[in-house]
């Protein structure tokens, strides 16, 4: 049945409108995007399709061009727009960070940090440079794969805190296993970067661990 059939208060456009786009579910919100469906199938069959096959909407925008098109009705006019709607998400939240104080929105960070960073599959480990007011003035991928006090140059972070005059930092890096638990290395490398920071006024804010949609912080943890 195609969704015009449909009842109106159960069609995701009409849904939207009469009641908000937090109502929908992930499937009518990418119903939406994809507008129709295909042969015996419904924009919202297709979406539950692509939502079940790549397992997460951060999974259906890290998946290449030629993973999607394995989808019938994805091409490649359909992968640039999503890969447009995921980077003016992770542009508008940074948007926002540099605007106000993180610390009154630390859910703010979470999200932008899932975006940035749930859905890589190598290890990506990322600085935010804070200003005295809390207020992001830039973000770095420092460095990448295995995560250890020996890739983690603590004399490079600082290098980029000066040269960014930053009061302070937020760590984040991602575990491309899926679970969002520090590591006995993750608690070294950390405090090594926290002295080496200290030594210049620089503080350590907080430390992430991301993985999917699922963040760990070493500020709730105690850990800094």
């Amino acid at each position: 049945m195609a969704i015009t059939d449909w009842p109106e208060g159960e069609r995701p456009r009409e849904k939207l409108l009469q009641q908000g786009v937090s109502s929908l579910s992930d499937a009518e919100l990418l119903a939406i995007f994809l507008r129709v469906g295909v042969t015996g199938k419904s924009a919202v069959d297709l979406a539950r399709e692509l939502l079940m096959r790549f397992g997460s909407l951060n999974g259906i925008f890290a998946a290449d061009l030629a993973t999607l098109s394995q989808v019938s009705g994805i091409g490649t006019s359909k992968y640039s727009q999503l890969q447009a709607i995921f980077e003016m998400s992770r542009r508008a939240l940074a948007e926002e960070m540099q605007a106000r104080d993180v610390l009154s929105s630390p859910q703010q960070v979470r999200d932008y940090l899932c975006l940035k960073l749930g859905s890589l599959t190598r290890e990506v480990f990322v600085v935010l440079f804070l200003d005295a007011q809390n207020r992001v003035q830039a973000k770095e991928e420092m460095f990448t794969g295995t995560l250890t006090q020996t890739s983690v140059f603590p004399r490079e972070v600082v290098k980029r805190a000066l040269h960014h005059n930053a009061a302070s930092v937020i760590f984040a890096h991602n575990h491309p296993s899926g679970v969002a638990e520090q590591s006995r290395a993750d608690e070294l490398l950390t405090t090594a970067l926290k002295q080496a920071l200290a030594l210049v006024d620089v503080r350590v804010l907080d430390h992430f661990i991301v993985a999917g949609n699922t963040t760990l912080s070493f500020a709730e943890r105690g850990l800094l």
